[in-house]
């Protein structure tokens, strides 16, 4: 045992003059603990103390400010993670798992987990789904959590000191995702995932999360918050250090394998899984031990709640006043619609959630309640070996042809959510120039101004077609499509915005499509479509 109370009392006042060394420290500490005992210690009380620690052992202040932006794209699962997946799996089935019968059952579990999440049947994760959908699913899910970040890292809207909530975590893949977007990329090593005894390097851009060794005793600036060299400043490589205190609430057997993964992340991701649901978990109490949080996360869990609204307006009140309610869901129709109807159910006009990205409410008294199907997509993640050893082992068959059990495409459906009014684009339509897509129907065969979120990449069925658009503008009670027939340079904008752009759309042709049931907006020779944001 140590005595917390005299380590966090010496803590506190050294921090502010030079490095915290436990070799040092443990002299002042009650009882003279041994070094390695106030190491770790200073590790768990960290993220309260406001201390990062650095590769030579010593810890500093946290810096102040945000994570910067990464330009997250990865195209490539890190070995270091699927190393650990095929490790786990020859401890469990030999060094043939995925031949014979563990290959079969693994192939078979990822079938059915495909196919109940494309019925919205309740899915059960046993052991064995979990080391499947482990298989199939981290490299995408690990990559999508990324994109969901990068508005808000480029907004400033990461802490550096950030403490996050993931509400039904799995087994871990968002985690890895947001761990390398704070930190960098792991290293392949003896021990899964130990970062490089250097620290924390490479991440997404390539960059160092590293400073200088500091002399003992250096004391920056007159305001003695920054000790040696960390400070609010990002380093010359362009990132500074993170503290990161991360929660996984999962209940099944998942926890096992995201706790497994979690060992290797750095030593500034301090991550606890609690292994409860996220109905029984005690939130109050976790409030009460750290405060309220800055990011709480719904990853791919949304359509397997019983009542999902009911959880995330819960969850609702754990979050800080200037944090982020971050909804993320696979692209298929059922899972990504069930999103939407959470999101606008606890993001009403006027409520005290705002729609930060990406469907913004362009008219601020209205709420959209079309289907709702949209999604962004990120570049394809190449398969891991170990999906690659599953799907060649695979006996073909019409269900089992090349591929199937592969998962390269990363494409999500996601909402930022905020209780500070922030929205990643700060526009609002203009009533005296722009006609609402509620209104839509007294427009049809006539030419409108409108305004317009892109929330979709190209839709069209073959290169051939024209391309196509899914748009809204936070009015619209049936889907809105922008179907450009005439491209031009005065209407580029809408094939080369992003998802989430807001576009205005000038003279625009408005049709009913019937067989689709939705409206046409036509991008034509006398169409002009401009970037706003």
């Amino acid at each position: 045992m140590i005595d917390r109370e005299s380590l966090r009392s010496n803590a506190r006042y050294l921090r502010n003059v030079r490095p915290i060394d436990p070799d040092e420290i443990h002299e002042y500490v009650a009882g003279t603990p041994h070094p390695a005992v106030v190491r770790e210690a200073l590790r768990e009380e960290a993220f309260d103390l406001g201390l990062v620690e650095r590769p030579d052992g010593t810890f500093v202040p946290a810096p102040k400010g945000s994570i910067a932006a990464r330009d997250w794209g990865p195209t490539s699962f890190p070995e270091a993670y699927a190393r650990a997946v095929e490790d786990l799996l020859v401890e469990r089935y030999g060094a043939d798992w995925h031949r014979g019968e563990s290959g079969d059952r693994l192939r078979a579990t990822i079938r059915r987990l495909k196919d109940d999440y494309y019925r919205g049947n309740p899915v059960d994760y046993d052991e064995t789904a979990a080391v499947a959908y482990a298989v199939y699913h981290l490299p995408d899910y690990y990559a999508a959590i990324g994109y969901v970040l990068e508005p808000l890292a480029a907004d400033g809207l990461l802490p550096r000191r950030l403490r996050v909530l993931d509400v039904g975590a799995g087994s871990g893949g968002p985690a890895l995702g947001l761990h390398d977007y704070c930190f960098g990329t792991p290293t392949v090593d003896d021990e899964f995932g130990r970062l490089a005894a250097a620290g924390a390097e490479g991440s997404a851009g390539g960059e160092s999360v590293t400073d200088g060794d500091p002399e003992p005793g250096d004391v920056a600036g007159a305001g003695g918050d920054d000790v040696a060299g960390v400070g609010d400043d990002e380093d010359a490589a362009g990132t500074a250090p993170a503290l990161v205190d991360y929660h996984a609430i999962e209940p099944s057997a998942a926890a096992d394998l995201a706790e497994r993964f979690l060992e290797g992340t750095d030593r500034n991701f301090r991550t606890t899984v609690h292994r409860e649901t996220a109905e029984a978990f005690d939130l109050d109490r976790a409030i009460e031990a750290g405060g309220p949080f800055d990011l709480v996360v719904f990853a791919n869990v949304l359509s397997e709640l019983d009542d999902p609204v009911a959880v995330v307006e819960r969850y609702r009140e754990a979050l800080a006043e200037d944090g982020t309610l971050a909804l993320l869901a696979p692209a298929d129709l059922e899972t990504a619609t069930t999103l939407r109807t959470v999101e606008r159910a606890v993001a009403p006009p006027g409520g005290d959630l705002d729609v930060y990205a990406p469907t913004l409410r362009l008219w601020p008294d209205a709420a959209p309640s079309d289907r709702g199907w949209s999604f962004d997509r990120g570049a394809d993640v190449e398969a891991p070996a170990v999906q690659r050893r599953l799907d060649d082992a695979a006996d073909r068959s019409a269900a089992d042809e090349p591929g199937t059990f592969t998962n390269e495409t990363v494409q999500f459906a996601y909402a930022l959510l905020r209780p500070d009014g922030r929205h990643r684009v700060d526009v609002r339509a203009d009533p005296a120039r722009h006609a609402r897509f509620a209104d839509s129907e007294r427009h049809v065969t006539g030419r409108v101004d409108a305004l317009a979120v892109k929330l979709s990449h190209d839709l069209s069925s073959s290169p051939d077609a024209n391309p196509l658009f899914k748009i809204g503008d936070g009015s619209e009670r049936v889907e809105h499509y922008a179907v450009c027939t005439r491209p031009s340079a005065v209407n580029r904008d809408l094939l080369d915005a992003p998802y989430g752009a807001v576009l205005s759309l000038e003279n625009v042709l408005v049709l009913w499509n019937d067989d689709e049931g939705a409206y046409n907006l036509v991008v034509d020779g006398e169409t002009y479509v401009d970037l706003v944001a």
